[in-house]
């Protein structure tokens, strides 16, 4: 594929047409991570937050992300989400959490949007719940991992 989808033969920005697509299983996975001081990242494991379970309101934050995407990215179709799964791990010596969002739809267009969406909405969550201690917090490599469904078929990134 060698141009952008969104725009038409007269550069106009459009809702590309997924109607004559066929309807398949399609899945997307994202990452991404934040990066905070030690002691931070231990008042996210200990559970001393005064804002309550950090992780736990991020991953239904990123819940809602993808489910609104539509609403977020203006050229995005909505889609009817079959499922949407939510992971962290942490990484105590870099001081980071990362995340892994996997969302599927059975349809005519892909969800990476939703996982990318979704994946940095969880990450922003954190930020937001815990900048009181650490605004020096940082968000990295927000990216897709992998995608299968549809007439590209599956891609997994190097």
């Amino acid at each position: 594929m060698n141009t952008f989808t969104h725009f038409d033969a007269q550069g106009r920005a459009h809702m590309v047409d997924v109607g004559d697509k066929a309807e398949t299983q399609r899945v997307a996975r994202a990452t991404g991570e934040i990066s905070m001081l030690p002691t931070t990242l231990a008042m996210i494991l200990s559970g001393d937050s005064k804002k309550g379970d950090v992780l736990g309101v991020a991953r239904i934050a990123a819940i809602q992300a993808a489910k609104r995407t539509s609403d977020l990215i203006p050229l995005c179709h909505p889609l009817y989400l079959t499922k949407v799964s939510v992971e962290f791990s942490t990484d105590q010596a870099n001081h980071t959490v990362a995340c892994l969002v996997t969302a599927e739809t059975f349809g005519r267009t892909g969800v990476e949007m939703e996982a990318l969406t979704a994946t940095s909405v969880a990450l922003l969550t954190i930020y937001d719940m815990c900048k009181a201690v650490d605004r020096g917090m940082r968000i990295n490599g927000v990216r897709l991992l992998e995608k299968s469904g549809g007439k590209s078929g599956h891609w997994v990134r190097d």
